[in-house]
């Protein structure tokens, strides 16, 4: 017998579903609409009283009167609301700080208003309504759900709750999706993470789960230990599981071995939801890339990758970007963030809708010789070749090996496999190709003998685990860079390699 709750549900998502359509029709010209919202919003802050808000009539003059900046830029705004001051950069105080690790600004505390907090609620409903609409599934809303996350446990930082996005947002769950949640908020609360991950394996191990949510490598590492804990196939032990929630980093390197996991299909829901905002979702299943979130309080702005430290780069509205483009983003948003650099670069696949794809940090490149290799460029590449040698990789990182005793200089691969390939030789040569099919300067580089072929060091089972826990950045929200120009990773890793 249907739950009440699932009954609901199939309406509801018709509706919700029906109406985001209708916004895919209108998205550029509502994103201009936004932007005048949110500066009329705002004329009276200090922020916009700086920037003269009230004489800025359109896009262009906006562009003209608003430098772009990163968080560093925001510190002093955000050292003022730290202090009390109202009105800073939006209208109040903010509701949060987001509190979250920058990789050059340390700590960086992202103000979440009265106004936006509804932009990471809403949107996370909203693509898991869109899911139940395009596929009928809604029997998930009877069962229980998880998703991995940070502790809700918040402190006060300037008198302002703080704490992780993920613990933030555990504040807002729906009162009538409070008795399908898990795990319980005591267990939540654990700081440890692999303390509380024995807890929620204990807690969940016999519940009828329908939905699991968080980052990949945290749910392999999940999956890893119900299997420990039962000698079971995921799908075994949760015959009613039917959706997998994920975003943070690429899902595509991590699918293989979570799919071994379960032991059955499932089908997987992806989203990009960042401390800044909640900005794209896969709103069909079967469509490439994920709808870019027009109509929740954020303004894109778009910049090509390749101009984002020019003093003067080309900055592009929603109806003018294209598609095949590397572009960084730049938000301007109701949580009072004014061109603000998220840091993050994507693709669009799709102008109508506006869908994208993820393709990295402009922080996590390899250039270290020009070739400006990028995330998606390794991903794409190792995901091919692992494909055809039927292995399945745990995790990866990449580092260029500038200085060397003798030969040429190289990029230098470290890699975790569930059980490395039979010619490891063969492995390399097939993955260098395919790095040179991606990017010409890497094959240039390579051609014109200034590069060696890419390394492979092989990471000890389980060595990234024990790395991420002795950096102090083991569960919750913590990812792996793909990519660095330096080489503090790659050095630290080299305490995991197999000799």
């Amino acid at each position: 017998m249907k739950s009440v709750k699932s009954l609901l549900a199939v309406p509801l998502a018709a509706y919700v579903r029906n109406r985001i359509k209708k916004q895919m029709l209108t998205a550029a010209e509502d994103q201009l609409h936004l932007l005048e919202q949110l500066l009329r919003d705002a004329q009276h802050t200090l922020f916009g009283k700086a920037h003269h808000f009230q004489e800025i009539k359109d896009y262009k003059s906006y562009r003209e009167a608003v430098p772009i900046r990163d968080y560093e830029g925001f510190k002093p705004y955000i050292e003022k609301i730290k202090s009390g001051t109202q009105n800073v950069l939006w209208k109040g105080q903010p509701l949060y700080f987001a509190k979250t690790s920058g990789t050059t600004s340390g700590v960086k505390y992202i103000p979440i208003s009265k106004d936006s907090i509804h932009n990471h609620i809403d949107t996370a409903r909203n693509a898991l309504l869109c899911y139940i609409a395009e596929t009928g599934n809604h029997n998930l809303t009877d069962g229980k759900m998880i998703f991995l996350s940070g502790s809700p446990v918040l402190e006060r930082v300037g008198g302002i709750p703080t704490g992780r996005l993920s613990g933030i947002v555990n504040h807002h769950v729906p009162r009538y999706l409070r008795t399908n949640q898990l795990p319980s908020f005591e267990t939540n609360c654990i700081e440890d993470w692999e303390t509380k991950l024995d807890k929620i394996v204990e807690e969940t191990i016999h519940q009828p789960m329908t939905l699991i949510s968080g980052i990949p490598p945290w749910m392999q590492m999940y999956f890893d230990r119900l299997q420990a804990a039962s000698g079971k196939k995921i799908k075994e032990l949760f015959p009613q599981l039917t959706l997998i929630v994920h975003g943070g980093v690429n899902f595509e390197p991590y699918r293989a071995r979570l799919m071994e996991s379960l032991g059955e299909p499932v089908d997987t829901l992806e989203t990009y939801p960042a401390s800044e905002g909640f900005l794209a979702f896969q709103d069909q299943p079967d469509a490439a890339g994920l709808l870019l979130n027009t109509h929740s309080g954020i303004f894109f702005e778009f910049v090509p990758a390749d101009e984002i430290f020019q003093p003067q780069p080309t900055r592009l509205s929603l109806g003018e970007v294209q598609t095949g483009v590397n572009y960084a983003v730049l938000i301007t948003s109701n949580a009072g963030l004014w061109a603000y650099n998220l840091g993050d670069t994507v693709r669009f696949v799709s102008l109508n809708p506006y869908r994208i794809v993820v393709t990295g940090r402009i922080s996590h490149f390899i250039s270290a010789f020009g070739e400006h290799v990028i995330a998606e460029e390794v991903e794409q590449s190792l995901q091919a070749v692992a494909s055809s040698h039927q292995v399945k990789v745990t995790e990866f990182t990449v580092a260029p090996r500038v200085q060397v005793s003798e030969g040429r200089p190289y990029h230098e691969w470290y890699i975790e496999f569930e059980q490395a390939p039979a010619d490891l030789e063969r492995f390399a040569e097939e993955l260098d190709q395919q790095m040179r099919k991606r990017n010409i300067y890497y094959n240039d580089l390579i051609t014109g003998h200034i590069l060696e072929r890419l390394q492979i060091r092989l990471i000890r089972k389980n060595g990234f685990i024990d790395y991420m826990r002795a950096a102090g950045k083991l569960g919750g929200q913590n990812k792996l860079p793909r990519l660095s120009n330096d080489r503090y990773i790659a050095d630290a890793l080299q305490a995991y390699v197999i000799s």
